[in-house]
């Protein structure tokens, strides 16, 4: 595996910025120092086991808890009228406030009505976790059942026009060459290592919950709505979080569960999920059906693209996979338009999963380009290169930085793709047959509002605080970094605090925009700690600055230093010493933009090309992703090492898409059947392939002082389809549905 990058411009003496770092928080992962949710113990704690509904649809008409009642250590057998009705969070989504935001927005035992497999309908509380079990296993439910539908033929409701620019249809019809094809792909379950989990804790009226959790701020809110709490009221702490994927982005229904069972019960509750509880009901990428129309002329220009998706959801929400986000912006066309439907089902509420929207919809796309490019006879690079827009012609404005058609030479280059052989199964190495294959990249960059706050302190260390949450990319190292590129200091001179809702306000950890929005609030809140140094400096009637005036000096690189003359400059740690002071403090804040209201002035997003190489031997009926190459264009990189890590994460994620990963659903009672990682196959060390990353250099400052973009989603945008554009170039089968099986390609 191997990575570069260009120098990055304009770094300080320190290059902390741009430079790759490990992990500041590695050791204490490592060494088993870090405490997750389920880790936390607390005397008198009980233990909760959710009773999950054994039918998808239907309603309970009794529930027997009599014998778990009565058995060793069980406190309740919690249920519907146990505790005061839980109230709905219900936000309207389509606004600019992400601060509480839910997916699923019936209350747990809201109602007896059971609408998907799993649901829960009854909470086991004991003084042990194994009796806690012994009694969710004891409660017996009746109820009356009915035929769920989890059919994974999917039908909108109606379908909804999301982009439309000149006539499709139109461009359609009198194109010289098209390709009209479906393209449809499984459901998918996030399986983070670390399960959910929650510690609710009462201290009077108080709330304290131990969560898994992507969003503290946004979690303690949802929660506070349910339980009819002020938000100052309940604090979320959540420091470390063995990943998520998306799946907790937002609150689901056993975390305001615990809460109300803690505080029933007047103990402190944990209640972590089983392995099987993950496929019901925390979330799911869901099924997903698209159809794309490209029309182009005899030379490759294209004159029209449709695309039309349509994703399950659960009954009573509107979960949209919004699969057209970086179609209207991808490739140049007069004429396009993009549609969008949902088809409820009897399943859990789907949710964000790593590069939602995007990711499935530049699946079809790219897999629609290849098939393009195959019947015009050209090279598949060549064609999206002459397909490149000068602006975002979806919004009509320009790019505010857009270095795709460099991704493709580069990665072409990198990758040897001018020795490619077009024709299907001609390329061989050592008894096996080659497949070559690309794919655009893309996501979305903006950023959510922030906070933060840093200390200097007079032992010549600083702390940066921010109530945002690191999932596993990286977060607590970018903030030192951030921090130690301003005051020059190494990263271990720099504390972070991070995940506690007692903390100066973050975002969520999601859409690849934490790192993004952060920069300014933390540049912030560092000026501001230096201005206050300099002011407690000029004000002090005996000191290094005394009587100086504060516009006469500067902060820089944790110095005060004279604008003019010849004075020497001084450490903050040897002012906060010559001052008595122990430390000071300086806050920021940013603004976001994600979903701001108005028309945007540049298009924000970054891009990037995949080109991958299978390898196939019909003998055996065995395939293998045998290498890849990614160029990125994400702006400024700040460590390359965590960045290439978030790469190669997607690409191997990308394969467990492309051939692997698909969550099936009984006909018979909608459960999810292969709920194990046993049984859901997910990619693993032995399918890695050897990878090839490569960051381009562009600083995109539209967005932040540092020109830093998001690169968590787009190294999974396009992967799945570079794979089986490469599997249609060794074996001649065009796979139109994930994941691929070995029986496409020997029927």
């Amino acid at each position: 595996m191997s990575a570069s990058h260009s120098a990055p411009t304009q770094a300080s003496p320190m290059n902390v910025i741009g430079r790759p770092h490990p992990r500041v928080d590695g050791a204490l992962k490592v060494t088993g120092a870090a405490r997750y949710a389920g880790d936390h113990y607390l005397p008198g704690m009980l233990y909760a086991v959710p009773v999950g509904a054994t039918i998808a649809k239907g309603s309970i008409t009794a529930i027997d808890a009599g014998v778990a009642e009565q058995m060793p250590g069980v406190r309740a057998i919690l249920r519907r009228g146990s505790f005061p009705p839980l109230g709905r969070a219900e936000l309207d989504m389509s606004s600019a406030d992400t601060t509480s935001i839910l997916d699923e927005f019936r209350p747990p035992f809201d109602d007896d009505v059971v609408r998907y497999y799993g649901q829960y309908v009854a909470l086991a509380v004991a003084d042990s976790f194994e009796q806690a079990k012994a009694a969710a296993d004891a409660v017996r439910v009746s109820y009356a059942v009915e035929i769920p539908d989890v059919d994974p033929a999917l039908v909108a409701e109606k379908m909804t026009v999301k982009s439309e620019r000149g006539d499709a249809e139109a461009g359609f019809a009198g194109a010289a060459v098209t390709i009209d094809q479906r393209y449809a792909m499984a459901p998918e379950t996030h399986n983070p290592i670390e399960t959910h989990a929650t510690l609710a804790v009462w201290e009077g009226d108080a709330l304290t919950l131990h969560e898994t959790t992507q969003g503290v701020i946004n979690h303690r809110n949802v929660v506070a709505r349910m339980l009819g709490l002020p938000a100052e009221k309940v604090r979320v702490i959540s420091r470390f979080l063995g990943s998520g994927f998306g799946n907790k982005l937002w609150p689901w229904t056993h975390s305001p569960l615990a809460a109300a069972a803690a505080r029933t019960l007047g103990r402190p509750v944990k209640l972590v999920l089983s392995r099987a509880m993950t496929f019901q009901s925390v979330g799911h990428r869901p099924r997903i059906e698209q159809r794309i129309r490209l029309g182009a002329t005899a030379d490759g220009k294209l004159t029209s693209v449709r695309h039309d998706y349509v994703n399950a959801t659960s009954i009573l929400d509107s979960y949209e996979e919004n699969c057209g986000e970086a179609t209207p912006h991808m490739y140049s066309t007069p004429n396009l338009r993009v549609t969008a439907g949902i088809a409820r089902r009897n399943i859990g509420t789907p949710t964000s999963m790593r590069g939602p929207g995007a990711v499935p919809g530049l699946y079809a796309l790219e897999s629609g380009m290849d098939e393009l490019a195959v019947a015009l006879g050209m090279d598949p690079v060549e064609l999206r290169l002459r397909n490149e827009p000068s602006i975002d012609e979806g919004l009509g404005v320009p790019f505010s930085s857009r270095h795709f058609q460099e991704c493709l030479r580069v990665g072409a280059e990198r990758f040897g793709w001018s020795r490619r052989d077009p024709r299907v199964g001609a390329m061989t190495r050592d008894g096996l047959t080659l497949g070559w294959g690309v794919a655009a990249c893309s996501w979305i960059a903006e950023r959510f509002a922030s906070n933060a706050a840093v200390d200097l302190r007079d032992d010549g260390t600083a702390r940066v605080a921010c109530a945002i949450q690191d999932i596993g990319t990286g977060t607590y190292t970018v903030m030192a970094q951030m921090v130690a590129e301003r005051l020059g200091l190494p990263t271990d001179r720099i504390e972070v605090a991070l995940g506690d809702t007692r903390l100066p306000a973050g975002p969520v950890s999601g859409g690849s925009m934490a790192t993004a929005s952060l920069v300014a609030p933390i540049h912030e809140a560092v000026a501001k700690a230096g201005a206050a140094l300099i002011a407690a400096a000029c004000a002090a009637k005996d000191g290094p600055f005394s009587g100086s005036r504060p516009e006469e000096l500067d902060f820089v690189e944790g110095k005060i230093t004279a604008k003019t003359g010849n004075r020497q400059a001084m450490g903050f740690d040897t002012v906060l010493k010559a001052l008595g002071m122990p430390a000071i403090s300086g806050s920021g804040s940013g603004t976001g933009t994600f979903m701001a209201p108005g028309k945007p002035t540049v298009s924000k997003h970054s891009f990037g090309a995949h080109f991958v190489e299978v390898t196939w031997q019909p003998e055996t009926a065995r395939l293998r992703v045998a290498r890849t190459v990614s160029v990125i264009d994400a702006g400024r990189i700040l460590n390359p090492l965590a960045a290439r890590n978030q790469i190669e994460g997607s690409v191997v994620m990308g394969i467990g898409m492309a051939l692997f990963e698909e969550t099936h659903y009984d006909a018979r009672n909608g459960a999810p059947v292969n709920a194990s990682l046993a049984d859901y196959v997910v990619a693993t060390h032995a399918d890695a392939p050897a990878m090839d990353v490569h960051f381009l250099e562009y600083p995109d400052t539209s967005l932040n002082a540092l020109g830093a973009r998001g690169v968590g989603e787009i190294g999974l945008a396009g992967t799945a389809a570079a794979i089986t554009n490469a599997v249609y170039h060794a074996t001649g089968v065009r796979v139109r549905e994930l994941p691929l099986k070995l029986e496409h390609l020997m029927s």
